[in-house]
Order: C-alpha cells, then sequence, then structure tokens
C-alpha cells in the first residue's frame, strides 16, 4: 500500500499533526499510520559548502584563487543533526512511500529547509505543500484537504535557493578577499564579512564615530518654583516662539545658550506675580503588542540584562523542555484568527496559577477575548505566530526562565485589558513676559498596567509625564519664589546595547533611501528574529564588539574594517540597502516577475567586483580621510602621515601602528608621543584575552636597525636603576609619607613607590597602582591619600566581575594598606567604613581583581592585580606584545 511521508520542520509539529489526524503509531523517529508516514528535521540539517575540487584551504586565501564562484553547490550535513538526515533519507527511500508532503514552516527557510533534504536524498517522488499558519487541530486537518502543488511552490523553492547561495557567495568570497588583502604583507589576519554581519557592525561604528566627533555645547534651563494657596509646583521656561531646526537637532524650546540670558530672566521674574492658565484633557494608553522574538529580547535585555542569545536559548528551553511557551523564533506579533478557543483555553490554566489567577478570571468573566485585529489577524502571519504561554503549568523552572515565562504571560493578559487612563493636564505660568511650563499626569484607570503594578512601564510601554499638580484656583496670582538658572552640557548619543542594537537591526529599512527598496524590507530589516541573536554574538566572538556593561563597543578592528570597505568603494557590505535590494528582487521572484538565473548572475557580478576592487589596492593606497601630523619624524624630522594600517614617514623607513594593543591611537595622541617620544598611562588596550589594561608607550631608538620603534613601557626598566643599585629620586619632590615606613612616596612608571621599596637594599614593600580597576588615580588623589588618609570620592572604578562601573574612596588603613570604601546610603545609617574591603587588591595594583572590594579575597586580589610587581610585570609585557620582543624589559607594541 502506497504512503505519503509528511515531513514537518521540527518535532513538535510533527506531534501535532500526529494528534490533529489521528491513527498514528509511535516508532523511534517516526510516527505511522495507514496512509501517511510522518517524520521531521530539527530546522536545517543540510549547508551549503565548497565543493571538494574547487576548494582552496584557509592559510592559502589570496587574490589568485578569487573570486570563487563554483559551477555548483555542494551540501553537506551539518554535524549535530546528521543523524536526523539519515533517518529522513531512509525513509524518503521506502519502496511504499510514493508522495512527499513538504509541512515545513510556511515560508521561505522552511521552503528552504524541505527543497534541500529532498535534493540530498536524490527524491524522485511528486511534491505536495502543507501550507499552515495555525496550529489547531481543525487549521492542520482543513490544510491537509487543501494541500498546494510543488508548480505552485517553485517561485518560493528559487527565492529560497538564491538568498542562501548569495548569502554564501558574498559572505565567502568578501571575507576571503579582505583576509586577502590584510595579509599581503605575511601572516593570517581573518577578516569576516558578510550581507547582514558587516551593516549591523556600521551601524554601532557609525554611532561610535558620532561619539567621538561629539563636541558638548553649555546651555542653561531656568527653572521657578511658584507658591499658590494650596501648594508650591515647579515650572520650566520655555520659548513659546521656537521652532525645530532641522540642522541644529539640539537646539529645543527650553534651552538658552547663553548665561546671560539666563540670568536675565531669572533676574526679571524673581518675586514677581504669575498668572496661571491650564488645560487638562484625558489621554489613554494601549497595552503593548504581544512578543515577537526581536522585541522580546529587547524586553529581556532592558529589564534583566539578558543578552539576545540567552533569551532565545531560555525561550527555546520554555518552548521544547517544558512546553510552556509557543514556537519563540518568530517575526509575528498577531495570532490566528481562529485562536480565540485556544486563548480562552489557556486562560482557563491562567487561573489555577496564584500569580495570575485574578487577571485571568477578569479577562474571562468580562468576555475582553473577542475579534481584535490588533490581536488576531491572519494576514500578520508569515511562518509562525507571536509568542505566548501555552495550557501547560510550568515546573520547575530556573529563576530565569520564570522571568522570562512571566514576562510572556504577562503580555499575553494585558493584550486583552482595556487601555489605562490617565489625566493630563498642561499648566502655563506668565512671569513678566516670560512662560513657564509644567505637566501634571494623574492615572485615572490603570486598565492594563494593572498586571504589572508599579512596575507597569517597559521596553515598549513607557509613560511619561509628572505625577499631580497642586491646584490653582481660578484667577489666582501666583509668587514666583526660587528662579533658579541650570547650567547644563549636550550630551553625545547613547551607545547601543544589545536591546537598541535589535531595535536597530529591525528597523534597519528606515535607513534606506529608496522607496521601493525600503517597502520590501518592511518588516523584515536585517537578519531575522532567529539569526540576530547569533549575528551579535558572532560579532563579539569575531572581536568587532566588546560588551562592556550593557553597552557594546566596537573595536578597532571594527573602525580598521569601515575604513578598509569605504576605501575600497564596497558600499554593498556596510548598508542596509543591499538586503532592500535582495528583498525586493527575491520578493519578484517568488511572484514569477524575476528569473533565478537573472539573480544569480547579478549576485556573481557583485561578487567580481568586490574582488576586483580589493585587488586594485594596497595597504598605503587605501583611500580615507587621513591626518597629515604636525609633530616630525623622530627619526629624520620629515612629515609624518596616517594611512590605513600606519603612521608612516613620507622619507625615511620610520612607522609605527595605529592600533597598539587593540586599542586606536586618536590624532592628538600620537601628536604628543611623537613630540615627547612618551606618553601615558593610557587606558582601553586589550591582552590577547580580551582583558584591558593600561600602558605607558615610548618612541625609542633601536640600534640593530637604526631608526625608532613604538614600545609599551610598564616601569620596569626604573626598577633597578639605570646601575643596578637602585632608583634615586633626588630632585624629586614626595607626593607624601609613606604609609607603612614614612619615606617619601613617587610617582615611578604605571605605579607610585616608597623609595625604600626600589633602594638597594629594599626594606619597604609599599606600592600602588596608578591604574585601579580602569580608574586612573592622579598624582593630587595619591597625595591626598597619603597626607590625608583619604582620596576625593572617585566615579570610574570597573568591577570586574559585573563589568559595571562603581564609586568608591581610596583610604589609608592603619596597617599602611589601602582598601576601599563606599558612599553612605541613604536611609541606611550604618558606617561606610564597616563596608570598605579591608584589602591590600587596592594597593599596587594596575588592575586588581574585582575581589578586591572584598575581605576575604586580600591576598589573592594583591597577587592577581599588582601588575606593577616585577613578578607580574613579565606576564603583563607579554600581554600586549606581538610579532618583535621588546628590547631588555620593555614590551614591544607591534
Amino acid at each position: 500500500m502506497s504512503k505519503a511521508l509528511i515531513i514537518a520542520e521540527k518535532p513538535s509539529v510533527a506531534n501535532d499533526i500526529a494528534k490533529a489526524l489521528g491513527g498514528f503509531s509511535k516508532h523511534d523517529e517516526y510516527f505511522e499510520s495507514d496512509d501517511y508516514v510522518l517524520s521531521s528535521a530539527v530546522g536545517h540539517l543540510l549547508e551549503i559548502a565548497v565543493p571538494e575540487e574547487h576548494d582552496v584551504k584557509r592559510g592559502k586565501w589570496t587574490f589568485t584563487h578569487l573570486p570563487m564562484i563554483p559551477p555548483y553547490f555542494a551540501l553537506n550535513p551539518i554535524a549535530k543533526t546528521e543523524s536526523r538526515l539519515k533517518v529522513l533519507n531512509k525513509l524518503i527511500k521506502r519502496k511504499d512511500v510514493t508522495t512527499l508532503i513538504n509541512a515545513c514552516d510556511a515560508g521561505r527557510e522552511g521552503e528552504l529547509i524541505f527543497r534541500l533534504i529532498a535534493q540530498n536524498a536524490k527524491a524522485k517522488q511528486p511534491v505536495k505543500r502543507l501550507w499552515l499558519q495555525s496550529m489547531t487541530p481543525n487549521a492542520i486537518r482543513d490544510g491537509f484537504t487543501h494541500l498546494r502543488s510543488d508548480e505552485e511552490m517553485l517561485p518560493l523553492a528559487d527565492a529560497a535557493r538564491c538568498r542562501s547561495e548569495a548569502d554564501w557567495l558574498i559572505g565567502i568570497n568578501g571575507t576571503r578577499a579582505m583576509t586577502a588583502f590584510n595579509s599581503k604583507e605575511g601572516g593570517f589576519y581573518l577578516t569576516t564579512v558578510g550581507r547582514v554581519q558587516t551593516p549591523t557592525l556600521s551601524i554601532v561604528v557609525e554611532r561610535e564615530e558620532k561619539i567621538k566627533n561629539f563636541v558638548s555645547r553649555d546651555y542653561w534651563e531656568v527653572r521657578a518654583e511658584f507658591v499658590c494657596a494650596a501648594g508650591v509646583y515647579e515650572g520650566r521656561w520655555l520659548d513659546t516662539n521656537f521652532k525645530k531646526d532641522e540642522h541644529d537637532p539640539e537646539k529645543r524650546a527650553e534651552r538658552l545658550w547663553s548665561k546671560a540670558a539666563a540670568d536675565s530672566i531669572a533676574m526679571a521674574c524673581k518675586g514677581k506675580q504669575g498668572n496661571v492658565t491650564e488645560e487638562s484633557k484625558p489621554t489613554t494608553s494601549m497595552s503593548p503588542g504581544l512578543f515577537d522574538l526581536t522585541s522580546l529580547q529587547r524586553e529581556a535585555n532592558s529589564r534583566f540584562g539578558f543578552s539576545a542569545k540567552n533569551t532565545l536559548g531560555l525561550a527555546q528551553a520554555l518552548y521544547e523542555k517544558h512546553k510552556v511557551l509557543t514556537y519563540p523564533r518568530t517575526d509575528s506579533r498577531h495570532l490566528p484568527e481562529d485562536y480565540l478557543p485556544t486563548v480562552k483555553d489557556t486562560l482557563e490554566v491562567l487561573k489555577e496559577n496564584h500569580n495570575y489567577n485574578q487577571f485571568a478570571k477578569q479577562i474571562l468573566d468580562k468576555g475582553w477575548v473577542k475579534p481584535n485585529k490588533r490581536i488576531f489577524d491572519n494576514t500578520k502571519i508569515s511562518d509562525h505566530f507571536a509568542i505566548i504561554p501555552t495550557g501547560i503549568v510550568p515546573k520547575n523552572l530556573s529563576e530565569p526562565e520564570q522571568k522570562l515565562y512571566d514576562l510572556v504571560t504577562r503580555r499575553f493578559m494585558a493584550v486583552f485589558f482595556p487601555a489605562a487612563e490617565f489625566l493630563v493636564t498642561t499648566r502655563f505660568t506668565e512671569v513678566s513676559g516670560h512662560q513657564f511650563k509644567t505637566e501634571g499626569k494623574v492615572m485615572t484607570n490603570p486598565g492594563w498596567m494593572a498586571i504589572y503594578g508599579k512596575d507597569a512601564a517597559g521596553d515598549d510601554e513607557k509613560e511619561g509625564g509628572g505625577g499631580n499638580l497642586v491646584p490653582v484656583a481660578k484667577g489666582e496670582k501666583v509668587q514666583t519664589d526660587k528662579v533658579t538658572p541650570n547650567g547644563l552640557v549636550t550630551k553625545p548619543p547613547a551607545r547601543y546595547t544589545e536591546a537598541t542594537l535589535l531595535s536597530a537591526m529591525e528597523g534597519a529599512g528606515k535607513l534606506v533611501d529608496s522607496d521601493e527598496l525600503r517597502d520590501a524590507m518592511a518588516g523584515k530589516g536585517l537578519g531575522t528574529p532567529a539569526t540576530r541573536a547569533a549575528i551579535i554574538e558572532g560579532l563579539l566572538t569575531q572581536k568587532y564588539l566588546l560588551r562592556e556593561g550593557r553597552e557594546l563597543m566596537p573595536t578597532a578592528q571594527a573602525f580598521q574594517l569601515m575604513t578598509l570597505l569605504r576605501g575600497l568603494g564596497v558600499n554593498e557590505l556596510t548598508a542596509p540597502e543591499l538586503t532592500g535590494e535582495w528583498e525586493y528582487k527575491l520578493s519578484q521572484m517568488e511572484k514569477g516577475k524575476i528569473s533565478r538565473e537573472e539573480f544569480m548572475r547579478e549576485i556573481a557580478q557583485m561578487t567580481q567586483i568586490i574582488v576586483k576592487r580589493a585587488k586594485e589596492y594596497d595597504n598605503d593606497t587605501i583611500p580615507g580621510d587621513y591626518a597629515t601630523l604636525k609633530a616630525p619624524c623622530p627619526n629624520c624630522g620629515s612629515v609624518v602621515k596616517e594611512n590605513y594600517r600606519r603612521f608612516a614617514c613620507t622619507k625615511c623607513e620610520f612607522s609605527m601602528t595605529k592600533v597598539p594593543g587593540g586599542r586606536q591611537f586618536e590624532i592628538e595622541e600620537v601628536e604628543q608621543l611623537l613630540r615627547d617620544r612618551t606618553i601615558g598611562p593610557l587606558q582601553g588596550f586589550r591582552s590577547k584575552m580580551g582583558r584591558p589594561f593600561a600602558a605607558i608607550l615610548r618612541i625609542v631608538r633601536d640600534e640593530e636597525i637604526k631608526n625608532f620603534k613604538l614600545e609599551f613601557d610598564f616601569g620596569q626598566n626604573d626598577e633597578e636603576g639605570e646601575d643596578g643599585e637602585g632608583v634615586d629620586f633626588t630632585g624629586q619632590t614626595p607626593l607624601g609619607p609613606c604609609p607603612k615606613c614614612g619615606g617619601g612616596v613617587y610617582e615611578m612608571g604605571l605605579a607610585y613607590v616608597c623609595e625604600h621599596q626600589v633602594a638597594k637594599p629594599k626594606t619597604c614593600d609599599f606600592r600602588s597602582g596608578r591604574i585601579i580597576l580602569q580608574q586612573e588615580i592622579l598624582p593630587e588623589q595619591m597625595a591626598k591619600l597619603l597626607n590625608e588618609g583619604k582620596t576625593d570620592l572617585l566615579p570610574g572604578f570597573i568591577s570586574q566581575r559585573t563589568r559595571r562601573p562603581f564609586k568608591a574612596f581610596l583610604v589609608r588603613g592603619k596597617d599602611g594598606k589601602i582598601s576601599f570604601e563606599f558612599e553612605e546610603r541613604k536611609g541606611k545609617p550604618a558606617a561606610a567604613k564597616k563596608t570598605a574591603a579591608k584589602s591590600d587588591g587596592a594597593e599596587g595594583a594596575a588592575e586588581p581583581a574585582a575581589a578586591a572590594v572584598k575581605p576575604a579575597a586580600k591576598k589573592a586580589a594583591a597577587k592577581k592585580g599588582e601588575a606593577a610587581k616585577p613578578s607580574a610585570k613579565k606576564a603583563a609585557a607579554k600581554k600586549p606584545a606581538a610579532k618583535k620582543p621588546a628590547a631588555k624589559k620593555t614590551a614591544a607594541a607591534e
């Protein structure tokens, strides 16, 4: 008896189909009934690979072998799912299987997964397509009565293959071309690029460039306190005639650009009476929409600090292992129109959970689950619908899993609740011809916000406005009491976090100029919800980005790549237009208006152009906005110019890298280094392990090469003194008395040392790092510590454990050791010293461990952090070294 083999994309979908159709018996890797054999993939089982006969192994990527456009695309099994592929191959080759039914997800990727499986198995059977947008039993049974023909699906299959093959061609050739370019002078410098990852990186680099180039401006705001019979309220001055300036977005109605103007307003209004006009009107706030993966990742990052990768992993576990959430890799925020009964069943289950019962009961009792296009809309669903809880009661969830489940469940219930209602009052107080604005916002009905309690405003539901205002009687004159001109400065744009970068990737289509391409990218953006987390993690792994707390910072390697691509004119890889163009053409292909061959010819041409441009330049000829330095060459006195990778003399052989120790030079720093032959200590260097460190840089004469070179200096050359008899501080003024022996403490390299610590014989061991947990301790602060026992409150310490900044004082202990002391928290009378760390981790360390702030970690912290001590210096000196070892004990910067 002949049977049809149904191939679903995931095991959970195969289970749903088996239940909906009925009559199946379960085997190890498949189900079987009288009419069907049913199994599934587990996502992608195959990937495109270079055909073996055309492959060029890593390390031999030269322009000779590029571009690589193979005559066909080979397929390789993905190792971790190869066993599932073997099962499907075996089922396809069963003699009783005469038809294949593609039940993979309804979209481009689902089509590709099935087509590659069939291609790999050399399947000859006719194919039918199950197209589902809802997974209710009725929808599944209905889908099987309306199977689509293979001919109908061929345009979608062509578009799916083209997207996959085009990504491969651009990624492989772009990566190998840029790697070959950067490896021209020897070595192997892997430089990865891709259609999605490189425009994503470009977004972060452009933001960082804006931050670096930002020049803050002083401005003033005038605030006044007004006294009326019922109490006091505050108002902020604003220019009622203000018009938005497109050329200067920093201009605002409330900003004044001179202190004199602000002082003039304050003087004109102080002590005068004011006339009040106000308007109150009701307003509402709808609940945010259901979660898709990207909005869930954003919210979890904002609320809990979860990375996008971590959120996806937790959501996947809640879906696969615990079965308490629906499929998470979705880009839809809507539910199918036939899902009302399923939603009601889920709410019935939530009624039994004490965390949610009052809200679930309210929704059901008041009949709030009803047809509503804001929630139930088939046109807003492609492969999958929004993430919602299932009807299964969660058990044994970890704390992070519980947080994410709660986030999804509350959002799910909130969407059925009515809008929150507010009364918004806008009050204008006119004094001496000047207007002051005051706003008040009072919640009159919490609506959906009741579900969140005090924590109502999440990433998607922030609400602005102040609280209730004291009332002013009609016609009452108010008295102007305090009028304060507040001096402020404009701030650069904020760095991206994972939450904001995910938003930027999702909305990348807005950055595209062409209306046609922007429309093609609508709802798509860069990457898919399922791949965006992996793209960000890839950029982190490839050292293009660094995490600093919650912020994402581009590395020098990222800036160098952007300089290279911009210089080569490879705009296709730095802007989202390429994705827009592809999406437009692939959508045309899905409609049968563009052929697969035509599209792939254009991709081959683009590949040729990328490689051709990379071949046309050398490292010192890459175009760019490069600087000509004012400071002369230390070797011959000629002009030094910047190029793609180095600062090089125009006459002699002197040159030095732009990126020592993973940190890119600022032009002002290079000028100082060339002029003074030394600079530092500078922070922001990174070891090969990615750990930050500080160092002094020097330009020194190397007699072997008869030229100058750049070196790191950690101060160890000063340890023994020039004659090996200790260091002589004659003529220098000590910063203060040594807290251990009373001798003088002097600045030396990256440390502050007691004169008896570097004497012969050594009679004291006091030493304190110039840099402690990335906070530079300036000489005046060290003098204050030595003479008064305590520094000012220093704001820039960075915890090694959490990577978050903290403020602390450095204090001198009775035993001469230095420890941290923290600010007293308001409302907590306990003395700060009780929480201060009694540890020598703050003492003697260029970068002590975070444990240095804990009493129990005294010795470990001191050992781990004392980069300035001789035993630790050698290791520290090795960190930044690259090709050539430094002369003597000074680590080389290159």
